[in-house]
This record gives structure tokens, C-alpha cells and sequence, in this order.
């Protein structure tokens, strides 16, 4: 399977699930690895959640299929023996799991001592979380990251699963996978990547956590200038009722922001006055009440005045700076964000689909060493499942 980015020439053994590991995976294929996914065979079935999460055809683009029940010891075989040929392992289990199906670290190392071996969970391996049950607002509530989001008078909001699942989680992994990965590369020896969305919350917070520690951040939701109670760094409804963002921190760029908006008002000229915030917070959306989200970025989008419409999900493909980036591509007649970042070098393919469990089973089996007659007989001992063989 030939590709073309930074990571061309990388193989990535997937244990499939959902969440933040099959995102690290997209993120690792969108570079160029060739991520071999290891789904369950239809048969099998799955819960609703599963169902819906999985085979989207975005967080699961670009990958190879290969049903295995993985029951079953020649199905471990056959994972092991893609293993001896892979750069990285990816599982998203608890702990313990990998171990029970024989794909721990150590059963994969001792075929392949150079493989990075990546795990994703929402405590890590160890502490005494590990095994509980959890989901991305878990995690982000023990950082301290989610007791900041949110109104005063509200409970904290959560912002959607950003934050744990993905940039916490599956960022945070595909980055040690990459980092792990270039060590090996000098040492000759591989290593386990424990990757906690617990722990990557609280990386993320870093900057937060920095300025608490300089007596610059409230621990009040709705207090600080990053959190909605700044009348500078917030969003604002439109006449139409749509919306439109401002986030004016630096004192030029927040002059220039009232010079646009024709504010002479002298109770603005404290920008850092906390006590008039709420008045000036009022004040400013009474302004942004007067004309449409369209004439708003008439005015202001693409000066200084640090300013961009809020677009939902529909419109953001359409705006045109996205367009003349190509932040987004469109994959069977649906758009879909493109492979991020960009290299000057080591161009990334446009992503493709979401391939269905089981899509390249024989092919995988050969590649593991297999002859095709082997692999066949595999899928007829149910070890092994070809994509539409269940109906």
C-alpha cells in the first residue's frame, strides 16, 4: 500500500475500539503510515455506541482491514505475525485486557524488540483508577480543567469531547507513538507508550495552571479573561441571531476593535478593570446586537481586531479561508477535515475512506505469511472474516 507523507513507510497494527485511540490512528495514517486495523468480525455484533462511533469514515480514513476473532489462538497468530512486521501497536483496552487476548507488550516484544507499543486509556496503566470505568468528562474533571469551563451560575460545561478523548488523548498519543518511534530508530529497541487522557488533560492545562500559579488566574468559573467574563474575549449574538467572536487581548488590537465598532465610550478605556467587565460586557453586546453577523464581518473579519464568525458545522467547509487553505476535502460528496499539519516536502494524501471490517483480511493474511490457500481456510473456520460475508 504505497502513500505519501512524513510517515510513508511506517506500519501501524490497530487494535480497533473507539475514541481516542482509532484518532491517533487517523492521525498517524493522514501522515503517510500504512494502519492496519484489527476489527472485530461482524459477527460478533457490537452495542449501539459502538455502531455508531465506528466505520464513520473520518476518525476510521485511511486505513487496511483485517477481521480476526480474536477468541480464537490462530487469530492471535496472525496478529502476532503482522506484529513481527510493524513499527507500532495501538490498543485502546483497560488494563490487563492485551494481556488476556495474548497481545500484551510482552508477547509483541518477542517478536518484534523494536515495536513501539501504544496504550490509551482514560486513568493509564497504573494508580488506583486504572480499572474504573470512564468517559472524556471523567478525565478532564480530575485535571481541573473542567471545573474552569462554564458559566458562574451554571455547573462547569463540557466542551464536547475535545479535550480528553482527542487533543488530552488521542494527540497526546499519536505525538509519543512518533516521539517513541524516533528513538527506536537510534537504539534499535522499542518501548510501551502509556498515554492517559487524565494526563493529557492536565497537559493541556499547563498554561492555565501557569498563570494560577502567578496569582493571575481565579479559580471562580466566569472570572477570568479567558473564560467568558472578559468583555473582550467572548462571543456575541448578531441581529440575525447568529454569532460572532472576539478575542481582542492585546491593547492594540483591542483599540482598533472599538475604533471598527465606533466605540467613543470612555468606560472602556480600562480594558483590565475586572469590576467593569460585566457592565462592559453589556455594553458591547448591546453594540453587537445592532447588525447582522454578515455585515459584522464586513467590518472587522481579516483586520487586526482579532475577530471571526461563529459557524456551525454546515458553513465552516464554505468560509473562504477555508477553502484556500483546503482545510477541509470532500471524501464521497461529504466534507471532512483534511490531514493536519501540512509539510513543505512530504505532501499527505487525501484521506480515504473508512474501509469495512474485513475489506483486505486475505491480503493482510498474505502479508503475514500466509499462502492464500491458508488464509482462506481461516475464513472458513470462522477464524478469520472477509468484508460481506455476514449479512
Amino acid at each position: 500500500m504505497k502513500r505519501s507523507g512524513p510517515l510513508a513507510g511506517v506500519t501501524v497494527i490497530e487494535l480497533a475500539g473507539i475514541g481516542p485511540a482509532p484518532f491517533a490512528c487517523m492521525m498517524l495514517a493522514d501522515m503517510g503510515a500504512d494502519v492496519i486495523r484489527i476489527d472485530r468480525p461482524r459477527s460478533a455484533g457490537g452495542g449501539d455506541l459502538e455502531r455508531i462511533m465506528r466505520n464513520d469514515g473520518i476518525v476510521d480514513r485511511g486505513r487496511r482491514s483485517i477481521a480476526l476473532n480474536l477468541k480464537d489462538a490462530r487469530a492471535t497468530e496472525a496478529v502476532l505475525r503482522l506484529v513481527a512486521k510493524a513499527d507500532i501497536l495501538i490498543e485502546g483496552f483497560r488494563p490487563g485486557v492485551a494481556e488476556k487476548l495474548g497481545l500484551g507488550p510482552e508477547a509483541c516484544t518477542a517478536r518484534n524488540p523494536r515495536l513501539v507499543y501504544g496504550r490509551m486509556t482514560g486513568w493509564g496503566q497504573s494508580g488506583p483508577l486504572a480499572q474504573a470505568a470512564g468517559h472524556d468528562i471523567n478525565y478532564i474533571a480530575i485535571s481541573g480543567a473542567l471545573h474552569a469551563m462554564g458559566a458562574a451560575d451554571q455547573p462547569p460545561l463540557p466542551p464536547l469531547n475535545l479535550v480528553g478523548d482527542y487533543g488530552g488523548g488521542g494527540m497526546l498519543m499519536a505525538f509519543g507513538l512518533v516521539s517513541a518511534l524516533f528513538e527506536a530508530s537510534r537504539s534499535g529497541q522499542g518501548q510501551v507508550v502509556d498515554a492517559a487522557m487524565s494526563d493529557g488533560a492536565a497537559t493541556l492545562m499547563a498554561a492555565i495552571y501557569s498563570l494560577r500559579n502567578k496569582g493571575f488566574w481565579q479559580e471562580g468559573r466566569e472570572s477570568n479573561f479567558l473564560d467568558g467574563s472578559a468583555h473582550f474575549y467572548g462571543t456575541y449574538a448578531c441581529a440575525d441571531g447568529k454569532f460572532v467572536s472576539i478575542g481582542a487581548i492585546e491593547p492594540q488590537f483591542y483599540a482598533l476593535l472599538l475604533e471598527r465598532c465606533g466605540i467613543d465610550d470612555p468606560a472602556f478605556r480600562n480594558q483590565w478593570d475586572r469590576t467593569q467587565w460585566p457592565l462592559l460586557k453589556r455594553r458591547l453586546a448591546e453594540v453587537f446586537r445592532t447588525r447582522s453577523r454578515d455585515a459584522w464581518c464586513e467590518l472587522l473579519e481579516g483586520g487586526d481586531g482579532c475577530f471571526a464568525p461563529v459557524l456551525s458545522l454546515e458553513e465552516a467547509p464554505a468560509h473562504p479561508h477555508n477553502i484556500a487553505r483546503g482545510t477541509f476535502v470532500e471524501v464521497d460528496g461529504a466534507a471532512q477535515p483534511a490531514p493536519s499539519p501540512r509539510f513543505s516536502r512530504t505532501a499527505c494524501d487525501v484521506p480515504g475512506v473508512s474501509p469495512p471490517a474485513g475489506s483486505q483480511t486475505i491480503e493482510l493474511l498474505v502479508h503475514a505469511g500466509y499462502s492464500e490457500s491458508e488464509a482462506r481456510e481461516l475464513v472458513a473456520l470462522g477464524t478469520a472474516e472477509v468484508a460481506g460475508a455476514v449479512e
